[in-house]
């Protein structure tokens, strides 16, 4: 019997299979009490560690299980799941969208920042906002949820949400720390560089415009199935 092509396996295969493995080694540590199920989960750490450095991101396996371990919680505090972002694309009545430029990187992106606890992801959009731009600002919809590893993003397990918000009031005015600069921009007069090259810049502005394009999320990917054992 003929075995199906091998596919090439990508930088996303290799990140995505030692997050998993990770992952589950973590979460297995958070639950079990056996010495030898402890020791099972620690190998599997340190074989997805190896995965991670065989990236061309070049990270060191023995630094990472280190740092793997030390994240390592209690029973339910211990399932690890992705982090979370949440992120905030502000129209005005001119039509333009609010960005900001970040200090860290230098890039120009709509506000942005990690989900708090003891907010919704709505009043998460609102408080960024408001402390990157100055702008005060009401959520209307969700536009986008995906998964940032697999949009090529980030290097960890990340889903973002990404609200419409219309802009209410307020006045300009960049955090002094996570922002070097901050304006309102037409679809003709965007600053440059763009986070991600600017892929978000069509479905940004569509929203704004109120065309009303559904929410964008990741489809259900078509991984190849394992073939059959072979039968003589």
């Amino acid at each position: 019997m003929a075995l199906p092509p091998v596919q090439p396996v990508t930088e996303e295969h290799l990140l995505r299979w030692a997050h998993s493995l990770a992952a589950i080694a973590q979460t297995g540590l958070a639950f079990t009490e056996s010495l030898y199920e402890q020791e099972r989960f620690e190998e599997i750490l340190h074989v997805a560690a190896e995965i991670r450095s065989a990236s061309s991101r070049g990270f060191d396996a023995d630094h990472q299980v280190e740092e793997w371990l030390a994240d390592v919680g209690h029973r339910t505090a211990g399932y690890v799941t992705p982090k979370s972002t949440v992120g905030a694309v502000v129209g005005n009545d001119a039509g333009e969208i609010l960005l900001v430029k970040r200090a860290d990187s230098g890039i120009w992106l709509y506000p942005t920042g990690w989900a708090d606890v003891g907010y919704s992801p709505a009043e998460v959009a609102v408080k960024e906002v408001k402390e990157e731009t100055g702008i005060d600002c009401v959520p209307e919809r969700i536009i986008t949820v995906i998964d940032g590893m697999r949009a090529g993003f980030t290097g960890i397990p990340l889903y973002s949400m990404v609200f419409l918000c219309r802009a209410t009031g307020g006045e300009l005015e960049g955090h002094p720390l996570e922002t070097s600069d901050v304006g309102w921009f037409g679809r003709d007069s965007l600053p440059e560089p763009l986070a991600g090259g600017g892929r978000w810049v069509d479905q940004s502005f569509s929203a704004i415009e109120g065309d009303g394009r559904p929410t964008e999320f990741d489809g259900i990917r078509d991984w190849p199935e394992h073939p059959a054992p072979h039968q003589t």
